[in-house]
């Protein structure tokens, strides 16, 4: 995403302020006027469309998990096991569901219930900077507590020094209970999609940044809550992306490959390989979110653009620590001793993309602090200055910049990420598809996300969209797309 100037901390936190303080008879019901993001009016395919992915994408997860949990990460397994068996389908089928499906534990509720519990206490009571966030359509500029790098920090030496020093529990204690977390996650995922819809209409945090498209499904899908908020600082995408989301990614990978030295006598270094290019992604997602002059994962779609609905409650509770971890889980069942050639390649191809990654979002940052009075490769920035209209109908300035990096592609940093993704699934083989879905599925979110942010832009900025398409004709990749 292109950058945009942003004014002194002391203004924003003003504009937050006063926005506050505003009279509630003066404020209106919901998005109003000019506006950006999640759509309004939506047809009937889109409905079904969201209907069909709340109610398929947890058997999807399920699939996933039995297919490695069972059959050693074979898609077919499952699918073999219900049309082979002898007695017939619908034996078969009993048969899964008895013997693979994943059942609900006493030790999986409690473990699930209790991280989110320690998370929550991290993100309410640990010192951190205060960050803001783009201003919304409706012209809020929120303030953020960003404390993740030393919730991960904590967290994992807490459950290192717990499992592996003083030995209260297995280190692979999330491995063994990965099923019965499942369902416990599954529960509260669903819960915060229903609470987060109704919060919406009951007491809504900032009610002029609400959006209703008239469906039920999709405003539960998609969210009517733009920031939700449990007082003035716990915010519901924060929280949830970044606490129990990503602090779990790595501590999950290290789980697992406890459970591989438990069952093989050593970790194998596909497992190492993997678990430094997850540590690399999550320890720069987290000093991002905590540098106050980047605020970069403040200024990212999750929280900038996406409203709060199951797209995101389901999503940061479900999809991302199960689906996002799935090559951890097959290192277990299947371990690849690599060879030191094909380490090499891999390594350098994942620190490359986030090479890429990295250093297209720091001249997205620097021109943002400068308002664009800087060298890019050597040059001056080229920029192209807009105005933008929130729905409270006030006129602001920004910026998008075409050089460099964000010369060559309108979201070249998307090219960082698919290469990152790629060699964590590289890292896992060729045996199996599986264990390559997290790559697939980025290709597909990420050029979703390419659509999505061409028409969002195209609403906000209009005829300065317009000129800045003209300038960096390319959506992703140079000369291809």
């Amino acid at each position: 995403m292109a950058p945009h100037a942003e004014t002194t901390l002391r203004q924003r936190a003003g504009d937050a302020v006063k926005k506050v303080a505003d009279p509630a008879s003066a404020v209106p019901d919901h998005q109003t006027g000019k506006t950006w993001g999640r759509a309004r009016d939506v047809s009937s395919l889109n409905v079904a469309m969201c209907a069909a992915i709340m109610a398929f994408c947890p058997i999807l997860v399920i699939y996933a998990w039995m297919s490695c949990n069972s059959f050693q990460c074979s898609i077919a397994g499952p699918v073999d096991k219900v049309f082979f068996n002898k007695a017939g389908i619908e034996a078969g089928f009993r048969a899964l569901v008895r013997d693979d499906f994943p059942k609900p534990t006493v030790e999986g509720f409690q473990l699930y219930f209790s991280w989110l519990a320690f998370q929550a206490v991290l993100y309410k009571f640990l010192p951190g900077k205060i960050g803001y966030g783009q201003m919304t359509p409706a012209g809020y500029t929120l303030p953020y507590v960003v404390n993740g790098l030393l919730a991960w920090a904590v967290t994992h030496a807490l459950f290192i020094a717990g499992s592996l020093r003083l030995g209260l529990f297995s280190a692979a204690i999330i491995h063994d209970n990965w099923g019965g977390i499942l369902v416990a996650s599954n529960v509260y995922g669903y819960f915060l999609t229903v609470f987060s819809y109704l919060k919406a209409y009951i007491a809504p945090s900032h009610r002029e940044d609400r959006k209703f498209s008239g469906s039920a499904i999709y405003d539960m899908y998609m969210g009517i809550e733009f920031n939700p908020r449990f007082g003035k600082y716990f915010d519901f995408k924060l929280f949830h992306n970044g606490r129990p989301g990503i602090v779990a990614w790595t501590l999950i990978n290290f789980s697992f490959a406890a459970a591989q030295y438990l069952k093989i006598g050593y970790v194998t270094n596909s497992m190492f390989l993997l678990n430094w290019l997850h540590l690399v992604y999550v320890i720069d997602f987290f000093y991002n979110e905590l540098t106050v002059m980047k605020d970069w994962y403040l200024r990212t779609i999750d929280i900038a653009h996406d409203h709060f609905g199951f797209y995101l409650s389901w999503g940061d509770s479900v999809w991302l620590p199960f689906m996002y971890t799935l090559q951890s889980h097959y290192l277990v069942r299947n371990p690849v001793d690599m060879s030191w050639p094909w380490f090499t390649f891999v390594f350098v191809l994942g620190m490359s993309g986030y090479y890429v990654f990295r250093a297209v979002n720091h001249q997205k940052d620097l021109v943002r602090r400068t308002d664009g009075d800087c060298k890019i490769w050597g040059s001056p920035a080229k920029v192209i200055r807009t105005e933008f209209v929130t729905s409270d109908g006030k006129t602001h300035r920004s910026l998008l910049l075409c050089s460099g990096f964000w010369g060559l592609s309108r979201h070249f940093n998307y090219v960082g990420d698919l290469l990152i993704s790629t060699a964590m699934c590289f890292t896992c083989g060729f045996e199996h598809f599986l264990p390559h879905f997290y790559a697939v599925y980025m290709t597909i979110l990420l050029l979703q996300r390419v659509s999505r942010d061409q028409e969002r832009c195209q609403g906000k900025y209009g005829k300065f969209w317009d000129e800045y398409c003209k300038a960096v004709p390319y959506k992703l990749i140079p000369y291809v797309y």
